[in-house]
């Protein structure tokens, strides 16, 4: 892909990946409160190997520089040569364009790789700055010959920018656990129903039975700790995606550059980790991230993923937790629906129109599960 693009009076720089921006220009312009849109998150994928290369993300952020001669405003996109890694399916959309003659790919990804967490997708130290960076990201589809454009995982109030720039919006689906002023765990048991509330007891009882857990965060997660955590990914890994997307590297990596707002939690029996989850940390959430075992313990995976993680949002006074894409067994353990939102821009319009009816359709549908699914919350009625 070639560097640069303008439209009118909009001008277009296409970086050489995020490690090439100064990391004070890229977090002037990402905030402090999602972890996975910093400058020190985002480049680890790259010199980490996990993105670059063969890997099907090519980094090609987009940026809107100021008056000043700083990005204003940064779009951290990729030029993609599938379409995984994205937790938003559009592998029909694919095979719809490849019959009818065309080349879905290379396309235009605006997210964050391999991670289905909401956040900002146009990252913005000037706000005025936003219809410029959105019409960057048209120029760059459309001067490439690139198929379309696609921002995943959209903060909700995001939103509107996209749909006034005309791009198709669609919706999904994510658990999430709020944090209702709840002082410690037993507060959030006491507003469930009874049975979950016993049934939640014993799930935890049976899960750490002969085991330690323990929360480790900055300088306590050394090379051994993350050497453990790296077999837990790669046995997840390898069964759900084929491969693992993540290199040993960057998991040293994150943990140099940014311990502090990495939060794992091992379960050891004996001394020796036999489980662990990946959280971080944000301003008002944790994210869960991964996890993986190298024994098969009944409920440990509930008790690491979603009540430990309730546990250290309640300690840290966060306002939610965010255990990451799909899993319906997250309502029996308090993780209620919530809608999760992509934009995408598709310049051919007989390919546009047959998108845009199929996201109308969706949503109808998606809404109605999300109804039905949170009936089934675990919680008192009326709460």
């Amino acid at each position: 892909m070639t560097r640069g693009g303008a439209t009118d009076s909009v001008s277009v720089r296409l970086a050489d990946g995020v490690a090439s921006v100064h990391p004070a220009d890229w977090d002037a312009c990402a905030g402090a409160d999602n972890p996975f849109l910093s400058h020190a998150f985002l480049s680890a994928l790259e010199r980490s190997g996990s993105v670059g290369g063969r890997s099907g993300w090519q980094a090609v952020p987009v940026i809107v520089d100021g008056a000043d001669g700083r990005p204003a405003a940064i779009a951290p996109a990729y030029a993609k040569s599938h379409s995984q890694g994205e937790y938003v399916f559009d592998h029909g959309w694919a095979d719809a364009w490849t019959r009818a003659g065309g080349n879905y790919y290379p396309k235009l990804q605006i997210a964050v790789p391999f991670t289905p967490v909401p956040g900002p997708r146009l990252l913005l130290r000037d706000p005025g700055a936003a219809p410029a960076l959105i019409a960057g990201l048209e120029a760059v589809v459309e001067q490439h010959d690139l198929s379309s454009a696609h921002a995943t995982f959209i903060a909700p109030e995001q939103l509107p920018l996209f749909e006034a720039a005309g791009w198709l919006v669609r919706e999904g689906t994510q658990f999430h656990w709020a944090n209702d002023g709840y002082a410690t765990f037993d507060d959030f048991l006491a507003a469930l129903s009874s049975r979950k509330r016993k049934a939640i007891r014993k799930e935890r009882a049976a899960a750490v039975e002969g085991l330690e857990i323990v929360h480790l965060s900055g300088d306590a997660i050394g090379e051994a700790e993350w050497d453990a955590f790296w077999r837990f990914y790669q046995d997840t890994g390898s069964r759900k995606w084929g491969r693992p997307y993540l290199t040993r590297a960057f998991f040293t990596e994150i943990g140099r550059t940014m311990g502090d707002r990495v939060l794992l939690i091992l379960a050891k029996r004996r001394g020796r980790p036999i489980a662990g989850a990946l959280n971080l940390v944000g301003a008002d959430a944790l994210y869960g991230r991964y996890w993986g075992s190298t024994e098969e313990v009944p409920f440990l995976h509930f008790e690491l993923c979603y009540y430990q993680a309730i546990d250290a949002a309640i300690a840290r006074g966060l306002a939610r937790v965010e255990a990451g894409a799909q899993g319906e067994h997250k309502l029996a353990r308090g993780y209620a629906p919530v809608p999760t939102w992509s934009a995408h821009y598709i310049p051919d319009a007989g390919f546009r129109r047959a998108v845009a009816d199929f996201v109308r359709r969706e949503r109808a549908s998606v809404e109605a599960d999300q109804a039905f699914l949170g009936e089934m919350t675990p919680f008192k009625k009326g709460q």
